[in-house]
């Protein structure tokens, strides 16, 4: 759920050809369930004790991994199948930097995931070297260990298209005109998921989030660690909410920041859907501030005028793209930023007015994708690939298009900035050539401590009920809101309100008696 200006949708994609019989079928009963109690949590148990044994090689960082010294880093072996333990391997890369405290402070390794699905977490120890003032009182008594979840980075990469291919521009734009317009996006949406089949076959049907789970707690057991302390933000707190079901006594701490709803009917079409809706409301929040703030943008003194002039920004890409390479697809791609992050919006009004004022690079620097780099193409073709496959491995969509028709046209109606763009980048799911599973009903299991949840009221990405209903699922939980902001990722921003009671509970395990409501952060300045 955490899609940073993700340049896929699914008029990015290409021809892929299918292989017949290149998708394994996945340990399940014959409606799609994970087999939870059965042979995956005895491969789970076997690959964990397993991994106490092997421990974890900490070496220093290969080069180009961008990871300098006192950081290290190593792997965890797990199996590709929990239900075959003894099975294929896949590999998955972690990072770790030392608790900055004494002996005595020390309590333990802290586990991170970003979102995604197909974020990497390797850049978390970085918040010590950075000397990021909101994390000293953690570091000093956690290990910050990061890892590439599997098929993402380094673990077992996935790819389901050429990463040269996956980043050419412009692309075709996600509003469609006519029905030959959304037959081509289709056409693109079935070719994209053959191309995953084609591609990462073997890797599919395992590409799940409660795979991910089980991945986690054998690298909480090669950590040496009896319970697990975790910090999930977006996509990642459903990977907690998932952990702490299947796992729930294996828990220490969790703090889960911006939260997926983990209702089943929710996992994954309805919450896109819902998305759209939150992503129109933190739209309209930036127009009214890019309004409000006309005297230094020049883009438009009402909100009314602010959306005219995106809309002519469009029209005009549309008909000849900028630069000649971005278009509307990649307008949607940069400006959804603003929604997703308070940081966001002074940069992105500034280069929007800099581009009326005559500056075209601006715009084309900050929108359109660099295709001599590719490193970075390859790590956005491979996140795409992970969110694509963990989200359509995980439940069942639908697969009549009659359906996904009729609910996108009635969103765009309401909510035109994004619901179009997030159809075409979620349709492959509607082809998916996997088995596509029944999600896990999250609940609160024997053991499970009291879970901190972070949650802003008009997140775009997650919307605030997602916080409510994980609230309700796990018991003892305690959620804190904060009220009238926005930003996706409440626990990196600098909110004493919030800040003090992460620190506490980190540190002490401690709760508020009661759910808290705190202010807002600072509202961004140009």
């Amino acid at each position: 759920m955490g899609r940073t200006a993700v340049l896929g949708s699914a008029g990015a994609l290409i021809a892929g050809t299918l292989i017949a019989g290149a998708i394994a079928a996945p340990a399940a009963s014959a409606d799609g369930r994970h087999d939870y109690g059965g042979s995956e949590a005895r491969g789970v148990r076997v690959a964990a004790e397993r991994a106490a044994e092997a421990g974890i090689d900490w070496k220093t960082c290969p080069q180009d991994w961008g990871l300098a010294a006192p950081i290290t880093c190593g792997w965890v072996t797990v199996p590709l199948d929990y239900a075959k333990p003894d099975g294929k391997k896949i590999r998955i890369a972690v990072d770790r930097h030392a608790s900055t405290g004494t002996k005595d402070e020390r309590q333990g390794a802290l586990l991170y995931n970003p979102g995604g699905p197909g974020g990497s977490g390797m850049r978390f120890p970085t918040r010590v070297t950075s000397k990021n003032p909101l994390w000293t009182a953690t570091s000093k008594a956690y290990d910050f260990v990061g890892f590439d979840p599997r098929g993402v980075g380094r673990s077992a990469p996935i790819s389901c298209i050429d990463p040269q291919e996956f980043v050419k521009a412009p692309k075709a734009d996600p509003v469609p005109d006519s029905e030959a317009d959304k037959r081509a996006q289709r056409k693109l949406a079935r070719e994209y998921a053959q191309g995953c089949a084609e591609r990462s076959g073997d890797m599919l049907p395992h590409m799940t989030t409660p795979n991910t789970a089980r991945d986690l707690d054998v690298i909480r057991a090669a950590l040496g660690e009896k319970k697990l302390n975790f910090l999930g933000v977006s996509y990642g707190t459903y990977l907690g909410a998932v952990y702490g079901t299947l796992f729930p006594s294996h828990v220490r701490r969790m703090v889960v920041d911006s939260v997926v709803d983990p209702s089943r009917d929710n996992i994954w079409y309805r919450a896109n859907l819902n998305q759209d809706i939150a992503f129109q409301t933190r739209w309209d929040d930036w127009k009214a501030w890019v309004a409000e703030h006309d005297s230094v943008y020049g883009i438009g003194d009402t909100p009314q005028k602010v959306e005219n002039a995106w809309l002519e920004l469009r029209a005009a890409a549309k008909k000849q793209p900028i630069g000649g390479v971005v278009g509307p697809a990649e307008l949607i791609s940069f400006f959804q930023g603003a929604p997703y992050y308070d940081s966001s919006w002074a940069p992105t009004a500034q280069t929007w007015s800099d581009f009326r004022a005559g500056d075209t690079q601006a715009l084309v620097d900050a929108a359109a994708p660099d295709p001599s780099d590719t490193a970075g193409n390859i790590s956005s073709e491979n996140s795409n690939a992970v969110y694509t496959a963990v989200e359509c491995a995980d439940a069942k969509w639908p697969t009549s298009w009659r359906t996904w028709d009729r609910d996108n046209t009635r969103l765009h109606e309401k909510y035109p900035f994004m619901t179009w763009a997030n159809a075409w980048m979620n349709l492959p799911c509607a082809t998916w050539p996997s088995q596509q599973r029944t999600p896990l009903e999250v609940r609160t299991g024997k053991g499970l401590p009291p879970v901190l949840i972070v949650q802003s009221t008009r997140d775009a990405a997650t919307p605030y009920e997602g916080a409510v209903e994980l609230h309700r699922r796990f018991k003892g939980s305690r959620l804190i809101t904060e009220k009238d902001a926005g930003s996706h990722g409440v626990t990196g921003l600098v909110n004493p309100c919030v800040n003090e009671r992460v620190d506490t509970y980190l540190l002490t395990g401690r709760t508020d008696s009661r759910d808290v409501t705190c202010a807002p952060h600072a509202t961004p300045k140009p």
